[in-house]
């Protein structure tokens, strides 16, 4: 494979706003219901009793801003029965066929990130692409990370992006096993078990 394009996401600076998941539905024209990119909301802790009847604060809470990570062992792949996805060997991406689609979902259902999502109106699954196809060259120019107001967000080949954020590819819950091409900056909580408070929104 030539190049290996991926995405940096910024935990600690995300302020949860979902400029990115609007930018990507205006540029790819998407209906309701269907999300190439989600941003999760995490939350924990408790309000503790001090010592001295006061109440002391341990909560926290962070954003993730998640989209198909163009594994290198895409779950999608393999499970597909129809064969809708290909990794492109020019530049990793991921990429569908949907006229092959039959709609069985098996490629949500075993993505770790359920980055796959169903387009209803046209009836077979859809993913994100990096916005290959806005540019006659097709290479990757991502709606999402232009239009983040905190920066972040950031695309480039893994190597390019491990150079300038380094090597943390996994955070609690999202896993490392297909290999995703993603770097992150974790926030401090994210090393823990956590869960989103969000799930009816991803």
């Amino acid at each position: 494979m030539s190049k290996q394009y991926g995405f940096y996401i910024d935990t600690k600076h995300c302020t949860g706003c979902k400029a990115c998941m609007n930018a990507c539905k205006d540029r790819q024209n998407l209906p309701e219901g269907t999300k190439f990119r989600k941003v999760y909301e995490f939350a924990g802790g408790s309000w503790q009793n001090a010592d001295t009847n006061a109440v002391k604060p341990d909560v926290f809470a962070f954003y993730a801003s998640m989209a198909c990570n163009q594994c290198d062992d895409p779950a999608c792949l393999e499970i597909c029965p129809g064969k809708v996805y290909s990794k492109r060997a020019s530049d990793g991406v991921v990429t569908f066929n949907p006229s092959t689609c039959i709609s069985c979902f098996a490629c949500r259902e075993v993505c770790p990130f359920t980055a796959p999502s169903y387009n209803y109106e046209k009836g077979h699954m859809t993913k994100c692409v990096m916005c290959t196809d806005e540019l006659e060259n097709g290479v990757p120019n991502p709606a999402c990370v232009k239009a983040c107001p905190s920066r972040a967000l950031d695309f480039g080949t893994i190597e390019e992006l491990k150079a300038k954020y380094g090597n943390v590819q996994s955070i609690s819950p999202f896993p490392a096993t297909t290999k995703p091409n993603v770097v992150y900056l974790a926030h401090k909580d994210a090393a823990g078990g956590v869960t989103a408070v969000n799930p009816e929104e991803v």
